[in-house]
């Protein structure tokens, strides 16, 4: 994932806090890590990972 600047940082956490049920979006630029909170009630792991990949970063699930 290619998170270099705080525009990135930026883009993703206004991209994903849009999706429904999502509480927190945290993104660590260093680590290129992005850690989101949602009730899965209300969202799912694959709408995040497909919002990411339309926001140009494409993702995959390191912890559950």
């Amino acid at each position: 994932m290619d998170i270099s600047c705080n525009h990135c940082k930026n883009t993703i956490e206004n991209g994903i806090t849009g999706i429904a049920g999502v509480s927190s979006v945290e993104v660590d630029i260093e680590a290129k890590r992005v850690t989101v909170v949602f009730d899965e009630s209300q969202a799912k792991t694959d709408a995040v990972l497909a919002e990411m990949e339309e926001l140009g970063y494409p993702a995959e699930v390191i912890a559950g």
